[in-house]
Protein backbone atom coordinates (compact mmCIF):
# COMPACT_ATOMS: atom_id res chain seq x y z
CA UNK A 1 0.00 0.00 0.00
CA UNK A 2 0.88 3.20 -0.50
CA UNK A 3 2.61 5.51 2.64
CA UNK A 4 -0.09 8.43 3.47
CA UNK A 5 1.91 11.64 4.85
CA UNK A 6 -0.31 13.51 6.37
CA UNK A 7 0.07 17.83 7.37
CA UNK A 8 -1.78 19.56 10.05
CA UNK A 9 -3.37 22.85 9.88
CA UNK A 10 -1.74 26.05 11.77
CA UNK A 11 -1.14 25.07 15.86
CA UNK A 12 -2.00 21.89 15.25
CA UNK A 13 -0.96 18.17 15.47
CA UNK A 14 -1.86 14.76 14.57
CA UNK A 15 -4.42 15.03 16.64
CA UNK A 16 -6.63 16.81 14.26
CA UNK A 17 -6.52 13.28 12.28
CA UNK A 18 -7.62 11.48 15.35
CA UNK A 19 -10.40 9.46 13.54
CA UNK A 20 -8.86 9.14 10.35
CA UNK A 21 -5.68 7.28 11.74
CA UNK A 22 -7.93 5.24 14.05
CA UNK A 23 -9.85 4.05 10.75
CA UNK A 24 -7.15 4.11 8.11
CA UNK A 25 -4.06 2.91 10.05
CA UNK A 26 -4.75 -0.86 9.59
CA UNK A 27 -4.49 -0.40 6.18
CA UNK A 28 -2.19 2.19 5.12
CA UNK A 29 1.37 3.28 6.64
CA UNK A 30 0.49 6.25 8.03
CA UNK A 31 3.17 9.67 8.96
CA UNK A 32 2.19 12.74 10.21
CA UNK A 33 4.73 15.18 9.45
CA UNK A 34 5.36 18.28 12.16
CA UNK A 35 5.60 21.87 10.71
CA UNK A 36 6.82 24.12 12.36
CA UNK A 37 10.36 24.09 12.46
CA UNK A 38 10.92 26.61 9.85
CA UNK A 39 9.85 29.89 8.64
CA UNK A 40 9.24 29.54 4.90
CA UNK A 41 7.20 27.29 3.03
CA UNK A 42 9.98 26.35 0.94
CA UNK A 43 12.12 25.24 3.45
CA UNK A 44 8.95 23.30 5.25
CA UNK A 45 8.77 21.50 2.55
CA UNK A 46 12.48 20.30 2.48
CA UNK A 47 12.10 18.96 5.72
CA UNK A 48 8.60 17.25 4.50
CA UNK A 49 10.39 15.67 1.88
CA UNK A 50 13.18 14.77 4.28
CA UNK A 51 10.61 13.16 6.64
CA UNK A 52 8.70 11.49 3.95
CA UNK A 53 9.16 7.62 2.31
CA UNK A 54 10.21 7.67 -1.81
CA UNK A 55 6.80 8.06 -3.19
CA UNK A 56 3.35 8.74 -0.65
CA UNK A 57 -0.18 9.77 -0.79
CA UNK A 58 0.10 13.22 0.58
CA UNK A 59 -3.23 15.25 2.24
CA UNK A 60 -2.92 18.17 4.36
CA UNK A 61 -5.69 20.51 6.03
CA UNK A 62 -5.59 24.58 6.03
CA UNK A 63 -1.98 25.52 6.47
CA UNK A 64 -1.10 21.49 5.78
CA UNK A 65 -2.69 21.66 2.52
CA UNK A 66 -0.54 25.08 1.23
CA UNK A 67 2.42 23.17 2.41
CA UNK A 68 1.33 19.91 0.54
CA UNK A 69 1.16 22.37 -3.04
CA UNK A 70 4.48 23.46 -1.84
CA UNK A 71 5.80 20.04 -1.63
CA UNK A 72 4.53 18.86 -5.02
CA UNK A 73 6.00 21.83 -6.51
CA UNK A 74 9.19 20.44 -5.37
CA UNK A 75 9.17 16.49 -5.89
CA UNK A 76 5.96 15.86 -8.42
CA UNK A 77 7.65 12.90 -9.01
CA UNK A 78 7.14 11.53 -5.17
CA UNK A 79 4.11 12.69 -4.81
CA UNK A 80 1.31 9.81 -5.97
CA UNK A 81 -1.81 11.51 -5.30
CA UNK A 82 -3.18 14.81 -3.61
CA UNK A 83 -5.49 15.56 -0.97
CA UNK A 84 -6.35 19.32 -0.22
CA UNK A 85 -8.66 20.09 2.50
CA UNK A 86 -9.93 23.88 3.71
CA UNK A 87 -7.04 25.28 2.33
CA UNK A 88 -6.12 28.22 -0.25
CA UNK A 89 -4.10 28.03 -3.46
CA UNK A 90 -3.62 31.76 -3.75
CA UNK A 91 -0.68 34.10 -2.07
CA UNK A 92 -2.06 35.43 1.27
CA UNK A 93 -4.15 38.20 0.60
CA UNK A 94 -2.83 42.07 1.79
CA UNK A 95 -5.56 42.12 4.63
CA UNK A 96 -4.56 39.01 5.81
CA UNK A 97 -1.10 39.75 5.72
CA UNK A 98 -1.55 43.26 8.07
CA UNK A 99 -2.37 41.06 10.66
CA UNK A 100 0.20 38.90 10.84
CA UNK A 101 2.65 41.37 12.69
CA UNK A 102 0.75 42.30 15.62
CA UNK A 103 -0.43 38.28 16.13
CA UNK A 104 3.36 37.82 16.19
CA UNK A 105 4.15 40.48 18.70
CA UNK A 106 1.74 39.50 20.63
CA UNK A 107 2.77 35.95 21.00
CA UNK A 108 5.96 37.05 21.22
CA UNK A 109 5.05 39.09 24.37
CA UNK A 110 3.47 35.74 26.33
CA UNK A 111 -0.46 35.95 24.05
CA UNK A 112 -0.62 32.69 22.46
CA UNK A 113 -3.61 31.42 24.46
CA UNK A 114 -5.32 34.81 23.94
CA UNK A 115 -4.33 35.50 20.24
CA UNK A 116 -5.82 31.67 19.76
CA UNK A 117 -8.91 32.53 21.85
CA UNK A 118 -10.00 35.49 20.37
CA UNK A 119 -8.47 35.71 17.12
CA UNK A 120 -8.15 31.97 15.43
CA UNK A 121 -10.31 29.20 16.95
CA UNK A 122 -13.64 31.02 16.92
CA UNK A 123 -13.22 30.70 12.95
CA UNK A 124 -12.56 27.34 13.17
CA UNK A 125 -15.84 25.63 13.73
CA UNK A 126 -19.52 25.10 12.52
CA UNK A 127 -20.93 24.98 15.79
CA UNK A 128 -18.27 26.72 18.02
CA UNK A 129 -21.25 26.58 20.89
CA UNK A 130 -21.78 23.20 20.64
CA UNK A 131 -18.53 21.92 20.21
CA UNK A 132 -16.68 22.58 23.77
CA UNK A 133 -14.44 19.61 23.21
CA UNK A 134 -13.19 20.47 19.83
CA UNK A 135 -12.41 24.17 20.95
CA UNK A 136 -10.22 22.80 24.40
CA UNK A 137 -8.40 20.49 21.82
CA UNK A 138 -7.95 23.36 19.46
CA UNK A 139 -6.01 25.11 22.25
CA UNK A 140 -4.17 22.45 24.00
CA UNK A 141 -2.60 21.47 20.14
CA UNK A 142 -1.69 25.51 20.36
CA UNK A 143 -0.29 25.32 23.51
CA UNK A 144 1.60 22.24 23.10
CA UNK A 145 3.32 23.65 19.84
CA UNK A 146 4.11 27.03 21.94
CA UNK A 147 4.91 30.40 20.19
CA UNK A 148 8.22 29.28 18.34
CA UNK A 149 6.04 27.18 15.91
CA UNK A 150 3.27 30.11 15.84
CA UNK A 151 5.97 33.05 15.02
CA UNK A 152 7.11 30.16 12.36
CA UNK A 153 3.85 28.99 10.62
CA UNK A 154 2.97 33.06 10.34
CA UNK A 155 5.66 33.74 8.69
CA UNK A 156 5.55 31.13 6.28
CA UNK A 157 1.95 31.32 5.34
CA UNK A 158 2.19 35.26 4.92
CA UNK A 159 5.26 34.98 2.47
CA UNK A 160 3.89 31.83 1.20
CA UNK A 161 3.65 31.89 -3.18
CA UNK A 162 0.79 31.15 -5.30
CA UNK A 163 0.39 27.49 -6.49
CA UNK A 164 -2.42 27.34 -9.45
CA UNK A 165 0.66 26.49 -11.63
CA UNK A 166 1.52 23.95 -9.49
CA UNK A 167 -2.39 22.09 -9.34
CA UNK A 168 -2.77 22.47 -13.18
CA UNK A 169 0.49 20.68 -14.04
CA UNK A 170 -0.57 17.91 -11.79
CA UNK A 171 -2.35 14.91 -12.94
CA UNK A 172 -2.65 12.04 -10.42
CA UNK A 173 -5.35 11.07 -7.89
CA UNK A 174 -6.80 14.13 -6.49
CA UNK A 175 -9.79 15.02 -3.95
CA UNK A 176 -10.70 18.58 -3.07
CA UNK A 177 -12.59 18.94 0.47
CA UNK A 178 -13.91 21.71 2.84
CA UNK A 179 -16.78 21.98 5.25
CA UNK A 180 -19.57 23.97 3.74
CA UNK A 181 -19.84 26.59 6.46
CA UNK A 182 -15.89 26.96 6.31
CA UNK A 183 -15.29 30.75 7.17
CA UNK A 184 -11.48 30.96 6.30
CA UNK A 185 -11.26 28.89 3.01
CA UNK A 186 -14.77 29.53 1.54
CA UNK A 187 -16.39 26.74 -1.23
CA UNK A 188 -15.13 28.90 -3.80
CA UNK A 189 -11.76 28.57 -3.35
CA UNK A 190 -11.82 24.76 -3.50
CA UNK A 191 -14.23 25.05 -6.43
CA UNK A 192 -10.98 26.43 -8.11
CA UNK A 193 -8.85 24.26 -7.21
CA UNK A 194 -11.17 21.19 -8.69
CA UNK A 195 -11.17 23.40 -11.81
CA UNK A 196 -6.96 23.77 -11.89
CA UNK A 197 -7.53 19.17 -11.51
CA UNK A 198 -10.01 18.46 -13.36
CA UNK A 199 -9.13 15.16 -12.43
CA UNK A 200 -9.65 16.03 -9.09
CA UNK A 201 -13.15 14.80 -6.50
CA UNK A 202 -14.71 17.41 -4.61
CA UNK A 203 -16.50 17.23 -1.55
CA UNK A 204 -18.24 19.94 0.18
CA UNK A 205 -19.21 18.43 3.87
CA UNK A 206 -21.93 19.48 5.18
CA UNK A 207 -22.32 20.24 8.73
CA UNK A 208 -18.18 21.50 8.83
CA UNK A 209 -16.26 24.36 8.91
CA UNK A 210 -12.61 24.61 9.05
CA UNK A 211 -11.97 21.13 10.20
CA UNK A 212 -14.21 18.79 9.03
CA UNK A 213 -11.69 15.83 10.20
CA UNK A 214 -13.17 16.56 13.74
CA UNK A 215 -15.89 17.87 13.11
CA UNK A 216 -17.93 15.47 10.50
CA UNK A 217 -14.76 12.79 11.25
CA UNK A 218 -16.81 9.87 8.57
CA UNK A 219 -17.53 11.78 6.11
CA UNK A 220 -13.97 12.79 5.71
CA UNK A 221 -12.65 9.55 6.31
CA UNK A 222 -15.41 8.15 3.53
CA UNK A 223 -14.06 10.64 0.67
CA UNK A 224 -10.45 10.00 2.12
CA UNK A 225 -10.47 6.12 1.62
CA UNK A 226 -12.47 6.51 -1.77
CA UNK A 227 -9.30 8.67 -2.85
CA UNK A 228 -6.36 6.20 -1.45
CA UNK A 229 -8.21 3.36 -3.19
CA UNK A 230 -7.43 5.34 -6.30
CA UNK A 231 -3.65 5.40 -5.79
Amino acid sequence: MTPLVLLPGMMCDARLYHPQIAALSGKYPILCAPIGAHDTMQSLAVAVLDYAPERFALAGLSMGGILAMEVLRQAPERVAGLALMDTNPLAELAEVKARRGPQIKAVKGGDLRKVMAEEMIPNYLADAQGNATLLDLCMDMAVALGPEVFVNQSKALRDRPDQTGTLRAFSGPALVMCGREDALCPVSRHELMHELMPQSRLVIVDGAGHLPTLEQPQQTTAALTRWLEEI
